[in-house]
């Protein structure tokens, strides 16, 4: 009896020691194994491509900015451990000066890049890419650095929106990216860049403006449900203080890159949801030009259950080549930011809300 008691303690002995080099052969943690850099143009901006290889996909990752270091750029990685690579890295110079891997616990790496720039939404981009057998390129982070735009100098106010309390909600964030452009831009990016111009236009005009997000995250959490996320969103209206209307702003995709155009759309809760959709949509096709896919009825969460007059706008089709182009462009998102505010004001004038 003894020596199978023995025996059995030797064998969970064994299993302790043999049960973190499995779970590393399953592919569970990852390993950095490549990494690469070079400088290319996009649409007429110079841009620095940083790719960092791993050996097997589906890595979790959160991007982050830093208050104090404004052009800093955070990555973090789950699940991962350094390889063969080195831990400081010197860049180009002119778009990022130097990279940094460090290991913050086990199996948690961070990658801080400093940029020339600030890091702000319109200029970086961070996604992932397969693996390339032709390329001998293993999957990979890819995290791109763009050359600032100078935005198109426009009015700094509107009419119609001093005194008035409005919840702008980024669509996506954090560990969802949204719908990704066929040269890697990413909704969520573009969603958080527009928003933050439409709340300086509308502060600047004495507006009381409260956005569900300030930066690349997750509203409600890492690994929400699709329903935890949107009512998270809905919450922050439903509890902000005298909110008088809910606005979510979105990039359209399609499986076809052929679609394009502009739409905005609501939920029949009361006559105000659609005078909103329609002023807003009617602003949008005015400054930005693109086809008018029109104001439709739709069933989305954060219009049907926000507890004021909401809509949803699809700024432009980021699976669209030419339309992607203009998403990523600081020129194009000024001039649909201020659409925005003017289609807001105007709602305020029709409605007397």
């Amino acid at each position: 009896m003894q020596k199978l008691f023995m025996r059995a303690v030797g064998i969970l002995l064994l299993c302790f020691v043999f049960l973190p080099s499995l779970c590393l052969a399953n592919g569970r943690v990852h390993a950095l194994n490549y990494f690469q850099y070079h400088v290319l143009q996009e649409n007429g901006r110079n841009v620095l491509r940083i790719e960092i290889g791993l050996d097997h996909d589906n890595l979790e990752y959160s991007v982050h900015t830093n208050q104090y270091k404004p052009k800093q750029l955070i990555i973090d990685l789950q699940n991962t451990e350094i390889g063969d690579i080195r831990q400081d890295i010197t860049l180009d110079g002119r778009l990022g000066r130097y990279m940094t891997f460090r290991e913050l616990e086990r199996r948690h790496m961070q990658v801080m890049v400093s940029l020339a720039a600030q890091a702000q939404p319109q200029n970086y981009r961070v996604y992932t890419l397969k693996a390339d057998r032709e390329a001998r390129k293993p999957f990979r982070l890819v995290i791109d650095v763009l050359e600032p735009v100078q935005s198109v100098s426009s009015p700094a106010q509107v009419e119609g929106v001093t005194g008035k309390t409005i919840v702008l909600d980024p669509g996506h964030g954090g560990s969802d990216s949204g719908a990704v452009g066929p040269s890697g831009l990413q909704e969520k990016d573009v969603t958080l860049a527009v928003a933050q111009k439409v709340r300086a236009i509308l502060q600047n005009s004495g507006a009381r403006v409260v956005m569900t997000r300030e930066d690349d995250r997750d509203v409600y959490g890492m690994n929400a449900t699709d329903q935890q996320e949107l009512q998270a969103r809905v919450n922050v209206g439903t509890y902000t203080p005298g909110t008088q209307v809910f606005l979510s702003i979105h990039c359209n995709s399609f499986s076809s890159p052929s679609a394009h155009g502009t739409a905005t759309y609501y939920y029949p809760k009361g006559d105000a949801d659609a005078t909103l959709a329609e002023d807003l949509q009617e602003a949008l096709i005015a400054a930005g030009g693109l086809s008018d896919r029109g104001i439709n009825e739709a069933n989305f969460y954060v219009v049907k259950h926000a507890a004021v007059p909401a809509a949803l706008v699809e700024l432009a089709f980021i699976s669209n080549y030419n339309e992607e182009g203009l998403l990523g462009s600081a020129d194009f998102q000024d001039k649909m930011a201020m659409a925005i505010c003017r289609g807001l004001g105007k709602f305020f004038q029709d409605t007397g809300i």
